[in-house]
């Protein structure tokens, strides 16, 4: 295998491009003209479903279409590797709509356009899904060897647990922007710190927040639990403060 193929050739599609320029030719498609990049030869559909392992890089809402489209032109000997940052929707629907003879290999690196540039603790969860062609330990082995740590992982407990960190800091960012966060005279480091939170997740767009609330199914219980904990400290503060009144 000398070359793979990507469908979807956004912000993160590019990175993904870019770590695999590592060690393979790269074949991309994209919907919308995008300019010539260097080392990927941008064609059509046709012809990145031609290769062996097919990497799909499209925003979550729109990967059900992108499978089913695909579907009818796959072969016995393709592989498909999805990069969504949920992971139950995405195996329901490669399991369910493509062709039982074609390999599924979930993934989600857990970095974005942004932290891949400044980070140097990058992570990535894997799942042999279907793993048909034993490719998993191949590709496992190729990010291990870019300096990214595999994590080996259901898509199930991937969604828990993502849930409770990508989701909320995500979350968590997008609340305090509509708060209207913003730099101070007096700002502290613990406060530089939240601006560079909002910084770094409002950068994504607001189509990939939102599907990381609508499509994970453990995220809306996050979000209730965040509620009720800004209520039970609002309640303590509010205690306290008649106790003091009293006193």
């Amino acid at each position: 295998m000398t070359s793979v193929g990507i469908i979807g050739f956004g912000r993160f599609g590019k990175v993904l491009s870019s770590i695999l320029q590592k060690g393979f030719s790269i074949k991309a498609f994209d919907e919308a003209n995008v300019l010539n990049v260097s080392a990927v030869k941008m064609t059509d559909l046709d012809e990145v479903l031609s290769e062996e392992v097919i990497f799909v890089a499209v925003p979550i809402r729109r990967f059900e279409e992108v499978i089913r489209e695909i579907a009818p032109r796959l072969k016995i000997n393709q592989t498909l590797v999805d990069v969504c940052s949920v992971k139950t929707h995405p195996v329901d629907v490669m399991t369910k709509i493509l062709p039982k003879s074609v390999g599924i290999i979930a993934t989600h690196p857990l970095f974005g356009p942004d932290s891949f540039r400044s980070s140097t603790n990058l992570k990535m969860m894997m799942d042999p899904t279907r793993d048909l062609h034993g490719l998993f330990s191949f590709w496992k082995e190729f990010f291990t060897d870019q300096g990214i740590q595999v994590i080996e992982m259901s898509p199930e407990r991937h969604d828990r647990l993502a849930a409770s960190t990508q989701g909320v800091t995500h979350f968590l960012g997008r609340a305090l922007r509509e708060f209207g966060i913003r730099k101070t005279s007096l700002d502290t480091q613990g406060f530089r710190d939240l601006l560079d939170l909002v910084d770094q997740t409002c950068n994504d767009t607001w189509e990939l927040f939102s599907d990381l609330q609508h499509y994970n199914p453990y995220t809306r219980s996050m979000v209730e639990q965040l509620n009720r904990a800004y209520l039970a400290i609002d309640e303590k503060l509010k205690e306290n403060n008649n106790e003091t009144m009293e006193n």
